[in-house]
Parts: C-alpha cells; sequence; structure tokens
C-alpha cells in the first residue's frame, strides 16, 4: 500500500524505530541502500531516538563494483550518512568489491545464508528508479529470476541507464524481509509510481516482504491514478 507523506525520512526513520521496538529477537538486521533520498533518510535516522545501536547490524542491499571509498560506493554513502554520525554499530556487513566478481558474489552469498536462515531480516531499505528498477534488479535482467536459494547476483543494467556493475540482493532475499520500506521521492519518479498503482509487472512491484510499506512524497505521487 502506497503512503503519500510530507516527509520521507521522518516517515522512514519513524519505521526503523517501530520495528526495532518490536523486534522479535535481541539483535536487529537492518539491510540499507544508496541514492540521495537514502542518504537524507540516514542522516535523519542517526539523530532519531528509540534504537540501541549496539544490537543493529547493518548490511548493504545492492552495491557498485567500485573501491570502498569511491564516491558512487554506496557502502560509502551508509558510513558517511549514518555510521559515522552514530560512532558504534553492533556490526557493519558491507558487500566486498575488491577481488574477482564471483568470489564477491560467493562471500556475501554465505553472509546473507547465515542471515536469511539465521535470525532473519528485520528491515530492509529500498528505492526504486525512474525505470521501475529497486535495489540493482533492472527490468529485463535475469536476476528477476533467481533461484530461490540464490540469494546474491552480479548484474548490471541491461538498458544501460546506470552505469557500473552491480552486486545485488535477489528477490528471494528482499521478500525474506519482516518488512520491506521503500522511500520515493521527487517528481522524477512520478512515472514509475504511477506504473505500480496501474499494477505493471515493474521489478519494484515484485517485492512482497512479510510487510511492505512504500513511503512517497507528493511530488512523486503527482498524476498518479
Amino acid at each position: 500500500m502506497i503512503t503519500v507523506v510530507d516527509d520521507v525520512p521522518r516517515a522512514f526513520a519513524d519505521a526503523v524505530v517501530d520495528a526495532f521496538g518490536a523486534r522479535p529477537g535481541p539483535r536487529f538486521a537492518l539491510v540499507l541502500s544508496g541514492g540521495p533520498t537514502a542518504r537524507e533518510c540516514y542522516e535523519l535516522l542517526a539523530t532519531a531516538g528509540g534504537v540501541d545501536w549496539s544490537v543493529v547490524d547493518v548490511y548493504v542491499g545492492d552495491e557498485r563494483v567500485v573501491p570502498p571509498d569511491d564516491e558512487d560506493a554506496n557502502q560509502r554513502l551508509i558510513t558517511e550518512a549514518l555510521l559515522d554520525r552514530l560512532g558504534n554499530v553492533g556490526s557493519f556487513w558491507p558487500m566486498p568489491t575488491e577481488g574477482p566478481v564471483e568470489e564477491c558474489v560467493a562471500a556475501y552469498q554465505r553472509t546473507m545464508g547465515d542471515l536469511v536462515t539465521g535470525p532473519g531480516i528485520d528491515v530492509i531499505h529500498l528505492g526504486m528508479g525512474a525505470d521501475g528498477h529497486t535495489a540493482s534488479l533492472f527490468p529485463g535482467d535475469a536476476s528477476l529470476e533467481a533461484d530461490p536459494g540464490e540469494l546474491v547476483r552480479a548484474t548490471e543494467d541491461p538498458n544501460g541507464r546506470n552505469p557500473h556493475p552491480r552486486l545485488t540482493l535477489t528477490l528471494p532475499a528482499i521478500n525474506s524481509a519482516r518488512l520491506a520500506v521503500f522511500t520515493v521521492a521527487g517528481a522524477g519518479k512520478s512515472a514509475a509510481v504511477a506504473a505500480l498503482r496501474r499494477g505493471d509487472d515493474i521489478p519494484a512491484a515484485r517485492v512482497h516482504a512479510g510487510r511492505t510499506l512504500w513511503l512517497v512524497d507528493r511530488a512523486a505521487a503527482a498524476g498518479a491514478p
């Protein structure tokens, strides 16, 4: 269900705090993303109360195959916008991007396998591109058809709109989460939001976690039926 909000970062922070309070276990597994809206969300989350960050384990939902300190690296954004501001979290598990890509995939597959078959993902944060992609699952890409046990894939945008090879969690991993929170902001996303409401088969529409929350600002929702 799409919820139109005036302040997407605030609504995101509130959702994470609520999920932390309702977590079923002693720890809290939080999977994060990248992009300008995500940066705003994490900067605000860093100032929110109600989370004991010492029991939070942070993971990454997708990553560009670039060095960890590259300006396009999601792990750099997460570190700058959230982790450095907090000073301490339980653990941080960025996607490896150095070395052969198949080894990076295998390493994070083991990390995700331990999480998904163990305590599970409490919250995964997702965005949506203007083309309807989410994480690094792009329209027309074979990664959308991953087998149930395949939790991580190497991918790239087959339409050439998004640069860099990528690593991404697959739909089986994403949909295993207790809560998926989408944050969508800006008029540039309005066509994708309209496609979602029409029921078009865009990648983001294939996310069906335990609960899926869509936080959409008024600009992104404008013009959608």
